[in-house]
């Protein structure tokens, strides 16, 4: 399941990130791909470890934490690995597979996700694009909004043709592994919620509430 949302920071939080990532320490980005993407990658990351940095990430944390549809969707157990990346001219990630497991505690990647940092607008080039069996989806979203994909599927950043690229890319090891799974609770979740804001707590909302919570436990690890 890909899928968008808008707005997941506000207008505050991004001037913070971005006044940071200005004032930032941006290192090669080949230094945290895996040695196939090293070939393919071009990039530079915010130096990991340091204090802003986790000031940084504890702000896209919370902004993840508080959207009902990223929780609902994706289903978070740990939101792990966050890079902040910055592509200028010239700059690209070529076609690759996210790691399966990263990091020291070896955290499993079902879910990617990349958060944009830029208005469209300005710069050129830079479009992340996804591979299916049957086409490729491209994305280039406003500033602010995110789009999140299985960690299974092959992509890739365009080259930047003009301006600056900012954004963050990170991961999650979701409580249920199984990607159908997670698109049918997601669905009951949303048919709930769909119900209780048109009719209240029916009996129709309070069975597909049963329905949903026995699946989620007997999914989740």
């Amino acid at each position: 399941m890909i899928f968008t949302i808008d707005d997941v920071l506000s207008s505050e939080e991004l001037k913070i990130i971005v006044k940071r990532l200005d004032e930032g320490d941006f290192i090669d980005g080949k230094l945290t791909a895996g040695w196939h993407a090293k070939v393919v990658k071009n990039n530079t990351q915010l130096k990991s470890n340091t204090t802003y940095e986790q000031e940084l990430r504890d702000i896209v944390h919370k902004a993840l934490k508080r959207n009902p549809l990223f929780q609902s969707a994706v289903q978070p157990k740990v939101i792990h690995s966050m890079l902040f990346s910055r592509y200028e001219k010239g700059m690209s990630y070529g076609r690759h597979v996210d790691n399966a497991l990263m990091g020291n505690e070896f955290l499993r990647s079902d879910v990617s996700f990349t958060l944009f940092l830029q208005s469209s607008s300005t710069y050129k080039g830079g479009e992340l694009v996804i591979e299916s069996a049957y086409d490729e989806l491209t994305y280039k979203l406003e500033a602010g909004s995110i789009i999140i994909y299985p960690s299974s599927t092959i992509h890739r950043v365009e080259p930047v043709i003009e301006g600056v690229r900012l954004a963050v890319v990170g991961w999650v090891q979701s409580l249920v592994r199984d990607p159908n799974e997670r698109e049918i609770l997601f669905d009951l979740d949303t048919s709930r919620r769909l119900i209780f804001t048109k009719e209240g707590k029916t009996a129709e909302f309070d069975l597909i509430s049963k329905s949903y919570a026995n699946l989620l436990r007997k999914w989740a690890d």
